[in-house]
This record gives C-alpha cells, structure tokens and sequence, in this order.
C-alpha cells in the first residue's frame, strides 16, 4: 500500500507528468471549443492536504465555480475543477463570441456551456491519466455548483473523507491574446488506486 506522505520526489515528479499532459490536452481541447490559439503557464502539481484547498481557492468565502464527478474503471475516486467567476465569465464570454463582461448575469445557456466545459477540461485529465498509465478510467456525468469556496467543498469533502486527505492539486493558467484564465483541478483517487496507478507507471513493483 502506497504512503502518500511518505512519496518520494521521483513518485512525485511522475504524478506531476500527470498534470502536465492533462493541463496540455486540456488546453488543446479548449482552444478547438474556442476556434483560438490558448496557451498554457505550466502548471503547479503537488500533493496537498485536503483540509487546506480553501485556502489555494483564496479562502472558503471565495466565490467559485465548481465542476465534481466521480471516475471508476481500474481505478476509482473523484474529481473536482473549480474557477474563480471571473475566469468562468471569461470563458463563457469567449465560448459564446461576446465581449468579455465578468459583470453580466449568467444565463441557463452559459451554466450548460460552463458545466460542459469543465467535462471536458476534467475529462483532458482524466485521459492523460488513461494514456500515461494504460489504464481504464470512465467518469461519472459532472455536476455544477456556484457558490463560496467553502460550501462547494462541503459537498465532497464527505466522500473524499472516505477515501484519502490527501488531494493531487493541479493549478493551470489557459492565456487567449490578452485574457487569462487560472483553473484548479483535484485528483483524489482512493488510496489504493494510488498503488494501481504509480504499478501501471513502473514507478513501484
């Protein structure tokens, strides 16, 4: 059984490669959605304590916008991808090919395109992890929440509690012209997919 506070730098640097070629292909992926050349800030990845992703958020009355689902297959456990609302406004303005407003009120339309968009960017993650270590990952239907940092986190910080404390914490900055936009994503496998997916990438016997 894998300790994740006991990760070594090369174990880690490995599940860093994770986040770096989800946070590409999800950059790919949004520039098809957005007809646009995106780049991508490389991303910071670390293993991180639950308790404290409030705080990376900007604190628990911060409002955002979240995206959860849950994966299975080989491996199991949840993700979850949130924004701050003006990198979600942002988005939505250049999805919908309108001036950037970080002001105007959402529509059911712009929620759909947000909550599609954050199935795609979680599944662009998803998919490195499938790749990298050939493994089968299905994701769940994503649901969306906007709402403070805290009580969005309320939600599944139940089910993460069941599986691990520990979070794999990817943040990316997406840069389109002059606009730039930073997304959070969280990886919490159950403790033993840790062990199934560092196997699948020789990293351990």
């Amino acid at each position: 059984m894998v300790d994740i506070d006991g990760l070594n730098s090369f174990e880690i640097d490995v599940l860093r490669e994770i986040g770096n070629i989800g946070a590409g292909n999800a950059a790919t992926a949004l520039a098809k959605m957005l007809s646009k050349k995106v780049n991508m800030h490389v991303p910071e990845v670390r293993i991180m304590d639950f308790k404290n992703v409030p705080d990376v958020l900007g604190g628990a009355e911060q409002p955002v916008m979240g995206v959860y689902l849950n994966f299975e297959g080989d491996v199991e456990g949840s993700v979850l991808l949130v924004m701050d609302e003006a990198s979600a406004h942002i988005l939505i303005d250049m999805m919908m090919g309108r001036p950037i407003d970080t002001n105007r009120p959402l529509s059911d339309i712009d929620l759909s395109a947000v909550q599609e968009l954050g199935n795609i960017l979680t599944s662009s993650y998803l998919g490195a992890l499938s790749t990298l270590a050939k493994l089968d990952v299905r994701p769940s239907i994503p649901c969306l929440a906007i709402d403070m940092a805290g009580a969005i986190l309320s939600v599944p910080a139940v089910e993460f509690g069941m599986t691990s404390d520990k979070v794999l914490f990817i943040e990316t900055e997406f840069i389109e012209g002059a606009d730039n936009v930073r997304v959070y994503f969280f990886l919490v496998p159950d403790v033993d997919s840790y062990d199934t997916i560092l196997k699948a990438l020789g990293v351990i016997q």
